[in-house]
């Protein structure tokens, strides 16, 4: 029984273009290379290699083994992997990967949404606007819904993201607003100190935590860690996945990654692990009703997404 043929990309070596085609075996992916990227005979034979990291693909075993849409580099005969696109810079792959790499992204999460509608409380405001930005007529195809009912999820996923949105504004008001009564009282008790002994020069004590200088061991990504560090209310950007990353870190070590005291650290855990709670409340709520509403599995799309709009 002959192998079924599998979808591959090949380019040449140092060449940008990339080329889509099938082949059933490595033979066949060796001679389709050669004439779709116009490899002259006397070059021949080629080297097939990843495109990843260049590993030498020379076995028919490995090459069935490899998933559809693997990337090839087809090496002429004497021409190394150099890895790098030429003008220096950029490789071959972040030109292309970028692109591969949203459209999977919106599909990943697109059936994570077919399989359970409730998993859009647990997921990231960047996961939340992928969806909205997909067209819609590619959203209905990937989720076989009609393009009425995909209208109304998107309208769904904006609300959510306006309401995160609402609440990280409401939380900085009310920073603003603690921050403001705290210096008040410190200028108020600077000011009835001076006058209680006058002429005496107040003390300035450092408060502020000194950098040992090295880096703590954490789990946690430098990508997860710059967004606790930039941006003002963090857990409401994050999935529900990052979040229990951050519940459970090392409070110390997490402080010492950040470079923040131990109560800011402290005090971040805990506000992850409140909005951690009140997402899977939401979702046992909605498995609850689920279960509930006459007597079938799975709540349909239109009366989810209503249900959600009215609240």
């Amino acid at each position: 029984m002959a192998a079924r043929p599998k979808r591959c990309l090949v380019r040449r070596g140092g060449g940008r273009k990339q080329h889509g085609l099938a082949a059933s075996c490595l033979r066949e992916l060796r001679q389709k290379a050669s004439g779709v990227l116009a490899i002259d005979k006397a070059l021949e034979p080629i080297t097939i290699v990843l495109a990843e990291d260049g590993t030498i693909v020379d076995d028919e075993d490995y090459f069935r083994c490899l998933p559809p849409n693997t990337k090839f580099v087809a090496l002429a005969k004497d021409e190394k992997w150099g890895g790098r696109s030429p003008g220096g810079g950029t490789t071959w792959l972040s030109d292309v990967d970028e692109v591969d790499g949203a459209a999977e992204k919106w599909k990943q999460l697109a059936r994570q949404l077919k399989d359970d509608l409730s998993n859009i409380i647990l997921m990231s405001e960047e996961d939340l606007q992928v969806l909205i930005d997909v067209p819609h007529s590619d959203l209905a195809e990937e989720l076989a819904q009609s393009q009425t009912k995909i209208q109304a999820l998107q309208n769904t996923l904006q609300q959510v993201l306006d309401r995160r949105e609402e609440e990280r504004q409401s939380k900085q008001l009310l920073e603003l607003y603690l921050e403001a009564l705290k210096n008040e009282g410190s200028i108020l008790s600077k000011v009835a100190e001076s006058e209680t002994v006058p002429g005496k020069e107040m003390d300035v004590v450092d408060t502020g935590t000194s950098s040992t200088g090295t880096s703590a061991k954490t789990a946690l990504s430098d990508h997860l860690l710059a967004v606790l560090k930039g941006k003002p209310v963090p857990e409401l950007c994050l999935d529900s996945q990052d979040l229990e990353l951050v519940v459970k870190e090392d409070t110390q070590t997490l402080a010492a990654a950040l470079n923040w005291d131990k109560q800011k650290a402290e005090a971040l855990q805990q506000a992850c692990d409140q909005e951690l709670s009140k997402r899977l409340q939401q979702v046992q709520t909605l498995h609850s009703l689920r279960s509930t509403s006459k007597g079938k599995k799975t709540l349909p799309w239109g009366d989810w997404i209503s249900s959600k709009r009215k609240k």
